[in-house]
């Protein structure tokens, strides 16, 4: 590779050593699929960047932008790349080459219908993935497979929306085979169909929604029943305070991890302890404080682990556990019952006490798993592969797994993100409008068929918002909702995600 000074215009964009545009490449071409070695071409003082680079040339249509593209292929030690993109202005086409802006790619790429909105959604995805999970949910959603979808029933409508609409307009000039009431209803049990399937995707962006944020797990139980002790041994790391004296935790204290390709997020919660327990300490403000956030945490999670802990009283060890947490579990999405401290009794005692909780589970907190867990975090904090948190890190997933899975034939819609997910619950409100419209009145009176064509409009306009296609939105409007611009006038382009570009610069 070598450069050398001239002054002819071509419209090129550069994207790190990315060359984009109708005259990217402004030579005759050599044959296609082989390469050449041109070491040392005889020019006047050329200037030699790198004696084997490598220049790929990918012509229009099918390239990832629709336009031809060229990609320079040097070695990546820093003074090669700092030389080569100085030596690009001085290319022939130096005074319309620039660098591309962030999104800029992806946008030529849509303009040229290589990509639709759900499929640029799901590239973003993909960018921001940090588990296996969402890498599978972002690689789903970039299948088109969503996009075509939307599209076919968005032709559905408008076709619909023509018939009715030529009924309206020419109903006293010409006969219809069809009546009104008929063309309605065959109309109406087309759009039923929709919302059958609009709701099938609801489902999915909820459970693909718990893969991009991550699953909240909140622990939640008595005081010193060994909830950090067990988040601090999941997690890998001491997040929390440990301490043997009760009501350590009194604030929320949050940690994230990967666990087996499932984003999830624990909290540890302060110790519940009901006012009418015997204690010597009473329930101060903070403690009050607390409790009412660890409750408002466990309503808000999609797990819930409730602890319970064998104990010692003066008539025996027994198990303690709280009636709260046990009711906040039961009322959970999902839930998992575990008892700690396992060790301090032998295996017949326990064996006892486990009865007497398993009976107690089932006659008040039937929706809670019967079985629960028993583990020692003193026993398992040096040996975690061991049975005992193992079998709480396989309950975990097996209920992650539960709260994402989809049906194979399904499983692309845990590429609906919630974007498309608001734009598709609109989208059935007007389909149920139209059907109510379309519907025989109690007074007798027919259907208002100018108001029931303006719903299947409203329908068709959410579903070209979702790919950017079709009449509804035309492109600008609804690139203004997946795209954001920084600077006028230019090809400056980014998702909404807090006015952050999830697209590298030109990607």
């Amino acid at each position: 590779m070598y450069s050398r000074p001239s002054h002819q215009e071509a419209p090129l964009y550069l994207h790190h050593n990315k060359v984009d545009g109708q005259d990217a490449v402004t030579k005759e071409k050599t044959e296609l699929n082989c390469s050449v070695l041109d070491a040392c071409p005889d020019i006047t003082e050329p200037d030699i960047l790198d004696l084997e680079a490598l220049l790929l040339y990918f012509p229009s249509p099918k390239t990832v932008t629709g336009e031809d593209v060229l990609e320079l292929h040097v070695h990546g030690g820093p003074a090669t790349v700092r030389a080569v993109l100085s030596a690009i202005p001085k290319c022939r086409t130096s005074t319309r080459i620039r660098y591309a802006e962030p999104g800029e790619f992806t946008k030529r790429a849509f303009l040229n219908d290589r990509l639709d909105l759900a499929q640029i959604e799901s590239l973003g995805d993909t960018l921001d993935a940090e588990t296996e999970q969402q890498r599978r949910a972002a690689v789903r959603g970039n299948s088109g497979a969503l996009g075509r979808t939307y599209e076919d029933w968005r032709h559905q409508l408008l076709q619909a929306r023509g018939e009715i609409e030529a009924l309206i307009d020419f109903s006293e000039d010409q006969h219809f085979d069809e009546p009104q009431s008929e063309l309605l209803g065959n109309v109406a049990r087309q759009a039923a169909k929709i919302v059958h399937s609009i709701d099938l995707h609801e489902l999915g962006s909820q459970r693909s929604e718990l893969l991009r944020s991550g699953v909240r797990i909140a622990l939640v139980g008595p005081p010193n029943t060994g909830k950090s002790s067990l988040m601090n041994i999941i997690v890998g790391r001491e997040a929390s305070i440990v301490s043997g004296e009760a009501g350590t935790t009194r604030d929320i204290i949050e940690a994230s991890l990967d666990m087996r390709g499932f984003l999830c997020s624990f909290a540890d919660t302060a110790g519940f302890r009901s006012k009418g327990e015997t204690s010597n300490e009473a329930i101060g403000a903070v403690e009050e404080e607390g409790v009412r956030r660890a409750r408002k945490k466990a309503q808000d999670s999609d797990v819930v682990v409730v602890l319970a802990s064998v104990e010692s009283g003066p008539s025996g060890p027994f198990i303690h556990f709280d009636k709260e947490t046990l009711a906040l579990a039961a009322g959970a999405q999902s839930s998992l019952v575990i008892v700690n401290k396992k060790d301090a009794v032998d295996g017949d005692t326990l064996s006892g006490l486990l009865k007497q909780f398993r009976r107690l589970i089932h006659d008040k907190y039937a929706s809670l798993p019967r079985e629960p867990i028993c583990i020692s975090c003193k026993e398992d904090n040096s040996r975690i592969k061991d049975s005992g948190i193992q079998n709480v890190v396989d309950a975990l997933v097996s209920l992650f797994s539960q709260l994402t899975d989809m049906p194979p034939d399904m499983r692309d819609l845990l590429g609906v993100t919630e974007r498309q997910r608001q734009l598709l619950t609109k989208c059935r409100g007007h389909l149920e409008d139209f059907m109510d419209e379309a519907s025989p009145h109690e007074d007798g009176h027919d259907s208002d068929i100018v108001l029931a064509a303006e719903y299947l409009r409203y329908a068709a306009d959410c579903l070209a918002r979702i790919t950017g296609k079709g009449e509804a939105g035309d492109v600008e409007d609804v690139l203004g909702v997946v795209f954001e611009k920084h600077v006028p006038l230019s090809f400056t382009w980014t998702l909404p995600m807090a006015n952050k570009s999830r697209f590298c610069v030109g990607k």
